[in-house]
């Protein structure tokens, strides 16, 4: 599509109300020029992000001792952060590689879909690690008794079916919605609240219903997150030796590290989107990005280097396949 057909449209949709055929991703304000040079960075981010989760998995698959809940929680973190890095790939590395900016409609909502399911499954599993924190240092000797293979699974398909149950209806909204608006979206990936912005129609549904799902996924599974740590460290208090009691703490790093950088970006983008009016649309692209990129790249990373038996194992595989 040309420059003048697709202000033509752009005018188009500004008068009339309709279901727009594509949106318009946008990726950062100002620096449209050196797009190709913002790619080298982040080409290799998805590629430690992606490289880094899998590697994780294998270790954690072929590696006997690792198959304990604790390391089970870990692969299914690993396993959602590869597919949040490869939910937005295409549509990020079209723009900054090619400057293809357009994304089919349908196509749009089911990246939203995926996008926001994944990131409500990533919370459920962050909770679910804390809980299992919890149990290691409060019943270190029920822990596999409490946390079995059948609950681990159950507790995985839960968070699995949460997200997709919950989410489903946000996409369906959408679709009976008029769009007469601008169609350029805020970022390189398709976000609820972005989307639902550029509508025309009643929103009240969806911003009621958008908030609900963040009170009572993301809010909630903070709050118990919160809830396991203040009980985890009443735990620790009571362990008789200083050296037991900063082992126990040295086994709750990695999540604590992840579950910074998980949530902060994640409050930060959702309050800029609610309340932000007169942000900077750099600031909220950073914020944006910061979000795709920090859990899924960064997670494999603080794992391997805090987690020693995570990283004895890396070192194990890596020797045998030299040898």
């Amino acid at each position: 599509m040309t420059w003048l057909s697709r202000s033509h449209y752009v005018l188009n949709v500004n008068s009339s109300p309709f279901q727009p055929p594509f949106f318009l991703l946008t990726g950062i304000p100002g620096f449209e020029a050196a797009h190709i040079w913002i790619s080298i960075p982040l080409c290799i981010m998805y590629m430690i992000a992606l490289l880094g989760n899998c590697i994780i998995l294998f270790i954690i698959k072929t590696t006997p001792s690792l198959h304990e809940p604790q390391y089970m929680f870990l692969s299914m973190l690993a396993a959602t952060d590869v597919g949040l890095s490869i939910s937005t790939l295409p549509t990020v590395l079209n723009i900054f590689l090619l400057n293809h900016r357009e994304i089919e409609f349908h196509s749009c909502l089911a990246q939203m879909f995926f996008i926001h399911t994944l990131s409500f499954m990533e919370s459920a599993i962050l909770l679910a690690m804390a809980f299992d924190r919890f149990v290691a240092i409060r019943n270190p000797l029920h822990y596999t008794v409490i946390l079995t293979y059948p609950r681990i699974v159950g507790i995985g398909l839960v968070a699995v079916l949460r997200g997709g149950v919950l989410m489903a209806p946000l996409p369906i909204l959408l679709t009976h919605l008029p769009f007469c608006k601008n169609v350029i979206l805020s970022h390189g990936y398709c976000y609820h609240p972005d989307v639902m912005k550029l509508a025309c129609g009643p929103i009240q549904v969806n911003i009621i219903y958008g908030l609900a799902l963040v009170l009572c996924c993301f809010g909630v599974d903070f709050v118990f997150i919160v809830v396991s740590y203040v009980l985890i460290l009443k735990a620790v208090v009571s362990i008789a030796s200083s050296e037991g009691r900063l082992k126990a703490l040295n086994t709750c790093i990695s999540h604590i590290i992840t579950v910074f950088i998980f949530y902060v970006p994640l409050i930060i983008l959702a309050l800029i989107h609610r309340f932000g009016t007169f942000t900077s649309p750099l600031l909220l692209v950073t914020m944006a990005n910061l979000f795709l990129f920090l859990t899924p790249v960064l997670n494999p990373l603080v794992y391997s280097f805090k987690t020693k038996q995570i990283r004895f194992a890396m070192q194990k595989v890596f020797m045998r396949r030299v040898s």
